[in-house]
């Protein structure tokens, strides 16, 4: 069977239920990042958690791959070279941060009220592990493909982008 890169939403009526499932899905298969959301009885909406699996190796390669080609300038230009590299990595890193942010907040009205969701980025080559997890912890699951969910997200971002700008005013 071939991998799907999905996002996995395991949603929990009960808020508390969500930590030990969250724990657990940092090891699923193929992970690459989990984000918990919660939702107090009340309404207020927080993100309680994240896991980026690998966060910080682009910053810490592409400042090594810098002060590797900063060793033809020395040992000022290795500095230079390091410091240049980690920051465009670390710049990379941040863009990525962002998206997820954003997928967050599209994702934020399946939150129930005093309940929980935790939203997994994977590459599943089975959805046992995930169903499994969510059968475990008393959550429901659903998957949206990885692609058509960054699709929501453009559209999403586009439609705010619009709002923000108003009627256009000739």
């Amino acid at each position: 069977m071939s991998e799907q890169h999905n996002v996995v939403l395991l949603t929990f009526p009960d808020a508390a239920a969500w930590r030990p499932a969250y724990d657990e899905a940092q090891h699923l298969p193929g992970l690459r990042q989990v984000a918990a959301l919660e939702r107090s009885a009340d309404g207020l909406l927080e993100v309680r958690d994240s896991f980026v699996r690998g966060a910080g190796v682009t910053t810490v390669g592409s400042g090594v791959l810098g002060g590797l080609v900063g060793l033809l300038g020395g040992p000022v230009g290795v500095l230079l070279g390091f410091a240049a590299g980690a920051a465009l990595g670390n710049a990379a890193e941040e863009s990525r941060a962002t998206e997820g942010g954003a997928g967050l907040i599209v994702l934020s009205p399946r939150v129930p009220d005093g309940g929980a969701l935790l939203v997994v980025e994977a590459r599943e080559a089975s959805p046992g592990p995930a169903d499994e997890l969510a059968a475990k912890h008393g959550a429901t699951v659903e998957r949206i493909d990885a692609h058509e969910f960054a699709e929501r997200i453009k559209a999403a971002e586009r439609k705010a982008e619009e709002d923000a700008a108003g009627p256009d005013q000739d």
